[in-house]
């Protein structure tokens, strides 16, 4: 059999219809064999914008908007850092316009909430140290060439297993759904005062319990809410009950308190937090801003990132392709993969799995993927209108399954097209 010209460094099945690309073996079973066997225990975690990595994300995501604001083909690959009384940022960045990152920076911290000097990291006295470079010409000839404009692998998943819950959980798994909602909701009873005491640094966790592959309970739920000096830790533990993990966890059904096991602030108190205690990075809870455990993940971070850089938009157009494949009935669960290389016009691989829930045969169902999307990296900036302003929404509590936000990598809209293969 010669070499496809899809079949470069990755042991992936060939892309589109290349002739190669039936004849690719699956290993046995990986079809059938769903990621979740059927009793088990499935846990995510999530974290607040006050969290130092959801605080660079989101600072990273505030730049990249402020840029293509100003200039919708600006490209941007930025990173911030912060520490005790400081925020580093830096990374490549090309455009026609200027942007002032300091006072971005400053107004995304007071936003969220750090604006206390003697918590040890404000707004107003911290430092901002920026180190920006203009994009290397290499990288800039490889999107210019409407290429892609990194290498890598990016993945995306839907599942129907919290489609019977109250409300749904879009199409995602239902662990990252609640991890997502219940640190929402700890940020929010912070912000609209109905826990002053709150501190901005907080997480979630969530373990549920499956029997035949379905969500039957929440086995344990965990929450870590910084607050102020002086607060009683049972009356915290009360407040959080009642204000965060009821309102979120009592309407799915699958919270049942006597049963199961609720941990808040473990240590007991959560005084200290932020940036003042823990040093935060940019992209370092990649698996909190997607699925959680529930299927595999490419390793690449999205904030910071314009959507030329693959590592971002095709891990929005895998999510869009297996969310419409869900809707449209084709499968139950639906995982994408995506694998591409830097200056290329199309992926270099496209695997399909649903885990033998599909009502095609996955090479089936990927050979219609392709007739169906476009995924060169032009196209799907076209299809999801990337350009646009709107990361800095993602930076936080997930960047799939956002209710309320009408983010373009989240619609069904070709549902209908996909059901026309059934």
């Amino acid at each position: 059999m010669g070499a496809c010209k899809f079949a470069y460094e990755f042991e992936y099945e060939c892309a589109y219809e290349c002739e190669c690309a039936d004849r690719m073996p699956v290993r046995p079973g990986e079809e059938e064999t769903p990621l979740l066997s059927e009793n088990e225990c499935q846990t995510a975690e999530s974290a607040t914008e006050g969290h130092p990595d959801k605080v660079c994300d989101l600072l990273s995501d505030s730049i990249l908007d402020a840029l293509l604001a100003r200039d919708r083909y600006a490209r941007a690959s930025c990173d911030c850092l912060v520490a005790t009384g400081l925020v580093l940022v830096a990374g490549e960045v090309s455009t026609r316009s200027w942007i002032d990152i300091t006072g971005v920076v400053r107004g995304v911290l007071r936003d969220i909430g750090y604006d206390d000097p003697s918590e040890g990291f404000d707004y107003q006295s911290c430092a901002v140290l920026v180190l920006v470079n203009e994009q290397s010409p290499e990288l800039a000839l490889a999107v210019d060439r409407r290429g892609a404009g990194d290498q890598g692998l990016m993945v995306g998943y839907a599942t129907d297993e919290g489609s019977d819950l109250p409300g749904g959980t879009d199409l995602m798994p239902v662990p990252i759904w609640l991890a997502n909602r219940l640190a929402e909701r700890l940020a929010r009873v912070r912000k609209d005062g109905t826990l002053p005491y709150l501190r901005p640094d907080g997480k979630s966790q969530v373990t549920v319990a499956y029997e035949g592959g379905v969500p039957v309970r929440v086995q344990t739920a965990v929450l870590c809410a910084q607050h102020r000096a002086g607060v009683d830790p049972e009356a915290l533990r009360a407040d959080l009950a009642r204000e965060v993990l009821a309102p979120v966890l009592e309407p799915t059904g699958l919270w049942r308190p006597g049963e199961a096991a609720v941990h808040t602030n473990p240590t007991g108190t959560f005084v200290h937090g932020g940036p003042r205690c823990d040093v935060g990075l940019t992209g370092r809870k990649i698996v909190a801003d997607c699925y959680g455990d529930a299927c595999r993940h490419g390793g690449s971070s999205f904030s910071g990132k314009d959507p030329t850089k693959t590592d971002r938009s095709a891990a929005y157009a895998a999510r869009w392709m297996a969310k419409n494949v869900v809707a449209a009935g084709l499968a139950r669960s639906c995982e994408i993969r995506l694998a591409y290389i830097l200056g290329r016009p199309e992926p270099v691989s496209v695997t399909v799995r649903t885990f033998g829930t599909g009502r095609l045969p996955d090479p089936e169902l990927r050979d219609v993927l392709a007739r169906e999307f476009d995924l060169s990296p032009a196209g799907v900036l076209d299809a999801l209108d990337l350009r646009r302003p709107i990361y800095a929404k993602t930076a936080a509590y997930g960047h799939f399954g956002r209710p309320g936000l009408d983010f373009p990598w989240e619609r069904t809209d070709r549902a209908d097209d996909l059901k026309r293969h059934l």
